[in-house]
């Protein structure tokens, strides 16, 4: 991917999106716009078409949630949502996190950090934590088993492919799946594109929530 990386900061502190700004413009990152609220994020990106967005959880009038929603919904194929969060096991993460975003960042994250994250999720992977983002999973998952909040059918994956996914859940990286199953990476990667695909998934992060909904995983099983 090539071109300088454009970035959207929505978050109801100034403070906060200052600081963010100075964090990513000293690592070449252009800051695109700024936002106060989900509204103003929407309005945003539609005019800016940036990269990334990072995503402050709760605002006044609309909160990051459905705003991370709309966004992903509206047609903006390329570009990725952050999630900022002040706590990590929040029902209003998990909620993102199945709607799309590419992962979550807690607010004192050090700017090392950010950047590199930021820049992690351009390049198409997700922000995959493995023990914060399957505890945050574990913790909500499946409890509305109603309307759970992302279901597949996953009939339509072949018994290899559900092998990987169900590794994949427990956050192993694309070598650890590879070593686990005796395959190549580059094969590895192949399984992985395609349960993405027949799932009509963004990436991992949608991954590991559906392999819970499904009850392909649940908590407390095995890594």
């Amino acid at each position: 991917m090539t071109g300088r990386l454009r970035a959207v900061i929505a978050d109801d502190q100034a403070l906060v999106r200052t600081g963010f700004r100075m964090i990513l413009a000293a690592d070449g990152i252009e800051v695109a716009a700024e936002a106060a609220d989900g509204d103003e994020a929407i309005a945003a990106v539609r005019r800016t078409r940036p990269d990334v967005v990072l995503m402050d959880i709760r605002m006044p009038r609309m909160d990051g949630l459905e705003a991370t929603r709309r966004i992903l919904a509206g047609g903006a194929e390329d570009t990725r949502v952050l999630i900022l969060t002040t706590y990590d096991l929040d029902h209003y993460v998990y909620a993102a996190l199945a709607a799309g975003a590419s992962g979550f960042l807690l607010k004192d994250v050090t700017p090392e950090h950010l950047v590199a994250a930021v820049r992690l999720v351009r390049s198409g992977d997700a922000l995959l934590a493995p023990t914060i983002t399957r505890r945050l999973v574990e913790r909500f998952a499946r409890r509305d088993t109603v309307r759970p909040a992302l279901h597949r059918d996953l009939s339509q994956l072949t018994p290899r492919e559900l092998d990987v996914l169900r590794l994949l859940a427990t956050g192993l990286s694309n070598a650890e799946l590879a070593d686990r199953l005796t395959l190549s990476v580059a094969t590895v990667k192949t399984h992985v594109a395609r349960v993405l695909s027949k799932l009509g998934l963004r990436d991992r992060v949608q991954a590991v929530v559906v392999a819970y909904e499904t009850g392909l995983i649940s908590p407390g099983d095995p890594t």
